[in-house]
C-alpha cells in the first residue's frame, strides 16, 4: 500500500509538538464552557470572558441558562483616585442582535474589563484580565476537585474560583470583590425562570468557624419536591461585607464606595419573587503585593426525577426518582461548603498534582489536549451516581434532557477515562449490568439498564457489541484492580453473557458471528462482519483469561478452541487484501448493511483487546494493513468536497474521519446509518489503535484534525458532541494516553508496564490503576538507562517492571527513596522484565529508581 504522507497536512514537528496550547482569546472565547462540578451533581461552566454559563445543576442538563444579576464585580481605588468599578468579564461578543436588546439582569450595559485570555488544562483553568484603568491586575484560577482514584472528593457539588489581586504600582490599592448570586431555588431546570417558581425564598448570611457567605434556599418546597434545595455562596477570606438583597443602581453605587450595607433579612421573598445576594471581599493590596481571594459556589439539589416531561407536566407514569448520592453526604449546600472550606488546600494541592503530572508529560499537547479536555464529561450532566454511588450515564445530553439512558454499553465500550482514572465507579458500572441487567434464562443482556435498578428489562434486540464488549471490560477492570472476589461473584453472570452468543450470534459455533446483530449505529447488521467478529473473539480470549485464573481450565480450554476456529475463519472469510468487509445475504437485509465498504472502527474489538494485553485476535499484518487502509480511505484532510445530508460536526475544510467509505465501490442505496458523518469518538479510538500498531504519525495526524476543529470560535474545546453534547464516546481520547506510553497494569501479578512509542530516549506520561497514580520517566543516554516510577497518590507494591527496551539490559540497580532494592533483568521476546527480590511497595510522595546498561 502506497506510503501516507500525502494525507498528513502538518509536519511532524507540529504533530510532536509538545507543551500547552496557545491561549484563547478574542473571538476564540465565544464558545467555551469549562464544566465545574463534581462526578454526578451537575455542573455551572466558566465561560471564555469569566462569566458562568450553562447552570446545569437542578437534575437536568439545560444550557444556555444563567441566572439573572449573578456575577462578579472589582472595585479597586488608589487613595486619593476615583474608584475604577468594572464586572470581572471581558464584554460581550457579538452579535448584539435581539428583538429586545440584552436584558437587566445579565449586567451587559455595565463596564467590563478591556479584555481577558483563557487557558483550560482540565480540570483548572486560568483567565488573565486586562484593563487599562484598573490599578492592580486581576487573574482568575477556576477549578473542581479532581483527583484520580478519590470518587469521594471528585464527586463534589462545587465550583472554586480563586481570584488574584497584583499590585505593580508604588502605592497601596483598596480593592472590594463583589459575587452576586440570585436565588433561583424552585426553578424548576429548564427553560426561563418563572415568577411562578419563586416566593419563599430566602438569603441568610452565615459565619461559621472561618467561613462566610449565604445560604441560600425557599421554604416553598417540601424536602422530597424535585425543586427543593440550596446554594451556598462563601469564602474563607476574613474581610467581608454583605448584602442579602442587592439590586440594580444602588448596589453599584455601594461597590464604588468600598462597602455594602451588611444587611441580612430572614424574611422568605413575596409570592413570585425572589433577591440576590452579594458577597464583597475587601483587601488593601500593597505595592508588590499579591493577595489571593477565594470564592466557593456550592449546591444541593437532592431529588432527582428521571424521565424527559417536565415536573410540572401531567406525569403518564410515575418516573422513577432517586436521592443524589452527592446530597446524602450534604444536607445542604452549606455543608458541601463547609467540608470544601475545611480541606481546600489538599483539594487544590491534589487537583493541581493531578494535573501537573497530566499536563508536564512529553506526549504531544494535541493528544494532552484531547484526552484531558473530554475527561470533563464525567463532570457534566452526562454522568450520574444514584443513591448508593452506582455510576450512571446518558449517552450525552440534549440542550434540556438526557440523551439516550442507561449507561448504553455499545457507547461507553469506546471511552477509557473512567475505569483508568476512578476504577472503582467502572466497576459500579459492571456490576449492576451483571446484577440488574442480565435475563437468566438465557444470558440475554439489555443494552441501557432500567431504573429503578431490577426494573423495566424491555424488549428488544440485544447489542452484540455492547454485551461482548462488557465482556472483554470485566477482564480489563479485574486486571486494574486485581479483585479476585470482584470477579468471582460476577462470573457466572459473565459466562452467561457469552454463552448467549451461542444462541443468538454464532449457533453454528464456528467463532464467527451471523445473523441480527444490533449495535452501535443504532441498526442491526445481518451475516459475518468484522465490528461484531473482532468483539467476538475478544470476548472468547477475555473469557478465556478469567476462566483460567478462576481455575475453570475445561471453559478456557472451550473458548480457546473457539477462538482459533473462529479468527482463522474471519480472516479467510472477511479479509479483502486491504481491510475487513461485510458478507450478507442481501434478501435478509435490504438496508443499513455495509458490505464491502470500509468500517472505521472495523476493529474495535482489536484495540480494546489490545489495552488488556489479549494479543492479535486476527492475522497482525492484516489488522494493521486494515487500520491504514482506514486511513487511507476514510481520512479527509479537507472537507470541503464531501457531500453528506446526514447530521454535520465536521465541514468545509476541517479535517476529519469519516465513518465509512466505499473504495471498492458497491455503496448500497440505502447505506449503513450514520456512514457520512465524523464522530471524534470514533477518531480517538482509530488514531489510538493506529499508534499501538505502530503508525504514529496517522494517528496525531487524526487527533490534531479533530482538536483544530474545537478552537473556542468555532467549538467549545471542553464539548465534542454526537448524539447530544459532552458525549461519552469522545473519552475514548484516553486511549491515546494508554497507546503513547504502551501502559498495561496486571494488579494480580503486580506488574506494570511501559512501552513509549515517541521520545523513548527522554520520556514521561502519567499512569494510574486502581492504588495508586503519578508518573513514569525514562531516559536512555548511550548505553545508559534511567526509569522512575513516581506515586502522587495511593500506593503502589510492585513486583514486575515491563519495559520495551532495545539492546542487552543487563547490571540493573533499583533503589527507593528509603533504600536499595534487590532485583534481577530478564529479556523474553520484546520485554525486558526487571524482578523484584520481594513485593516493593511506593507510597504517596515516593518513587522508585531503577538503573541499567543496554
Amino acid at each position: 500500500m502506497p506510503p501516507t504522507n500525502e494525507l498528513i497536512p502538518y509536519s511532524r514537528q507540529e504533530l510532536h509538538a509538545i507543551g500547552p496550547r496557545a491561549l484563547y482569546r478574542g473571538p476564540e472565547l465565544r464558545e467555551i464552557a469549562f464544566p465545574l462540578g463534581g462526578i454526578g451533581t451537575g455542573c455551572v461552566s466558566l465561560g471564555g470572558r469569566g462569566q458562568l454559563r450553562d447552570w446545569e445543576i437542578f437534575n437536568r442538563p439545560n444550557q444556555g441558562f444563567r441566572p439573572a444579576e449573578t456575577f462578579a464585580i472589582l472595585s479597586a481605588r488608589v487613595p486619593g483616585a476615583e474608584p475604577v468599578t468594572r464586572v470581572l468579564e471581558s464584554p460581550p461578543q457579538p452579535p448584539y442582535s435581539s428583538t429586545h436588546g440584552y436584558a437587566g439582569g445579565t449586567g451587559a450595559g455595565l463596564p467590563h474589563m478591556d479584555s481577558n485570555t483563557f487557558r483550560g488544562e482540565y480540570p483548572i483553568a486560568w483567565l488573565e484580565f486586562a484593563d487599562a484603568r484598573m490599578p492592580v491586575s486581576v487573574s482568575l484560577e477556576a477549578f473542581n476537585p479532581f483527583i484520580p482514584l478519590n470518587e469521594y472528593d471528585s464527586s463534589l457539588p462545587v465550583a472554586v474560583l480563586v481570584y488574584a489581586l497584583s499590585n505593580q504600582g508604588e502605592t497601596p490599592v483598596d480593592a472590594l470583590l463583589v459575587w452576586r448570586l440570585q436565588n433561583v431555588v424552585g426553578y424548576k431546570g429548564t427553560g426561563a425562570l418563572s415568577r411562578r417558581d419563586l416566593g419563599g425564598n430566602t438569603n441568610v448570611f452565615r459565619t461559621r468557624e472561618g467561613l462566610r457567605g449565604f445560604l441560600l434556599g425557599s421554604t416553598r418546597y417540601r424536602q422530597d419536591d424535585p425543586r427543593f434545595g440550596t446554594l451556598a455562596l462563601s469564602t474563607p477570606w476574613s474581610d467581608v461585607t454583605y448584602a442579602s438583597s442587592a439590586d440594580g443602581r444602588a448596589m453599584w453605587q455601594q461597590v464604588e464606595k468600598g462597602a455594602l450595607p451588611n444587611t441580612d433579612s430572614k424574611e422568605p421573598t413575596d409570592e413570585g419573587r425572589t433577591a440576590t445576594c452579594a458577597l464583597g471581599l475587601r483587601a488593601r493590596v500593597e505595592p508588590g503585593e499579591r493577595v489571593e481571594m477565594p470564592v466557593l459556589l456550592t449546591w444541593c439539589f437532592p431529588n432527582y426525577v428521571f424521565g424527559e416531561h417536565q415536573w410540572d407536566e401531567p406525569k403518564e407514569k410515575e418516573q422513577p426518582r432517586w436521592v443524589n448520592h452527592y446530597a446524602q453526604q450534604f444536607k445542604d449546600a452549606w455543608k458541601a461548603a463547609e467540608y470544601v472550606h475545611e480541606n481546600l488546600d489538599r483539594l487544590r494541592a491534589e487537583t493541581h498534582s493531578f494535573h501537573d503530572a497530566l499536563y508536564s508529560s512529553t506526549l504531544p499537547g494535541a493528544v494532552l489536549d484531547a484526552a484531558g479536555s473530554q475527561t470533563s464529561t464525567l463532570k457534566t450532566p452526562t454522568c450520574m451516581r444514584l443513591e448508593d454511588g452506582t455510576f450512571y450515564g446518558f449517552e450525552g445530553c440534549s440542550s434540556r434532557v438526557g440523551c439516550c439512558p442507561g449507561s448504553c454499553t455499545h457507547v461507553w465500550n469506546y471511552q477509557q477515562a473512567l475505569p483508568f482514572l476512578f476504577p472503582a465507579l467502572e466497576r459500579s458500572m459492571r456490576t449492576a449490568d451483571y446484577r440488574h441487567n442480565l435475563r437468566e434464562e438465557d444470558g440475554r443482556m439489555c443494552f441501557r439498564i432500567g431504573l429503578p435498578l431490577g426494573t423495566s428489562h424491555w424488549e428488544f434486540h440485544a447489542a452484540a457489541d455492547g454485551q461482548l464488549g462488557g465482556i472483554i471490560k470485566t477482564y480489563r477492570d479485574w486486571l486494574i484492580c486485581g479483585d479476585d472476589e470482584w470477579l468471582r461473584e460476577i462470573w457466572p453472570a459473565v459466562k452467561k453473557s457469552l454463552s448467549y452468543a451461542w444462541k443468538q450470534w454464532d449457533v453454528d459455533r464456528d467463532g464467527v458471528p451471523e445473523g441480527v446483530q444490533h449495535n452501535t449505529y443504532d441498526i442491526e447488521f445481518h451475516g459475518p462482519n468484522p465490528l461484531i467478529g473482532a468483539f467476538y473473539l475478544g470476548a472468547l480470549r477475555a473469557g478465556e483469561q478469567m476462566a483460567r485464573h478462576l481455575g475453570e481450565d475445561a471453559q478456557a480450554d472451550e473458548y480457546r478452541e473457539l477462538f482459533e476456529k473462529g479468527s482463522a475463519k474471519m480472516d479467510k472469510m472477511l479479509f479483502n487484501g486491504d481491510y475487513y468487509v461485510q458478507e450478507y445475504d442481501a434478501a435478509e437485509a435490504k438496508a443499513q448493511q455495509f458490505g464491502k465498504g470500509c468500517l472505521s472502527d472495523q476493529m474495535l474489538g482489536q484495540w480494546l483487546a489490545a489495552i488488556c494485553d489479549l494479543g492479535h485476535l486476527l492475522e497482525p499484518d492484516h489488522v494493521r494493513r486494515a487500520l491504514l487502509s482506514v486511513f487511507r480511505h476514510n481520512w479527509r484532510a479537507s472537507l470541503e468536497e464531501h457531500v453528506s445530508f446526514q447530521r454535520t460536526y465536521a465541514l468545509d475544510g476541517e479535517a476529519g474521519l469519516l465513518m465509512l467509505s466505499w473504495p471498492r465501490g458497491g455503496r448500497p442505496e440505502t447505506a449503513t446509518r450514520y456512514c457520512d458523518e465524523v464522530w471524534t469518538g470514533i477518531e480517538y479510538q482509530v488514531a489510538s489503535h493506529l499508534i499501538m500498531e505502530g503508525m504514529v504519525e496517522e494517528g496525531l495526524a487524526i487527533v490534531k484534525g479533530a482538536r483544530d476543529r474545537h478552537d473556542g470560535r468555532r467549538r467549545n474545546p471542553w464539548d465534542e458532541p454526537e448524539c447530544g453534547s459532552h458525549y461519552a464516546r469522545a473519552m475514548s481520547s484516553w486511549g491515546l494516553i494508554l497507546a503513547l506510553s504502551g501502559f498495561f497494569c496486571d494488579a494480580s501479578r503486580a506488574l506494570l508496564r511501559f512501552a513509549p512509542r515517541i521520545r523513548q530516549e527522554d520520556f514521561r506520561c502519567f499512569w494510574s490503576d486502581d492504588a495508586a497514580w503519578g508518573t513514569f520517566a525514562q531516559s536512555i543516554e548511550d548505553e545508559s538507562v534511567e526509569l522512575r516510577l513516581e506515586v502522587l497518590g495511593g500506593s503502589k507494591t510492585l513486583r514486575i517492571l515491563q519495559l520495551d527496551l532495545p539492546g542487552r539490559p543487563r547490571m540493573p540497580r533499583a533503589e527507593t527513596d528509603e533504600e536499595e532494592v534487590e532485583c534481577e533483568v530478564a529479556r523474553a521476546g520484546r520485554w525486558t522484565a526487571i524482578s523484584f527480590a520481594g513485593p516493593v511497595t511506593i507510597g504517596p510522595g515516593r518513587a522508585l529508581t531503577v538503573r541499567l546498561r543496554i
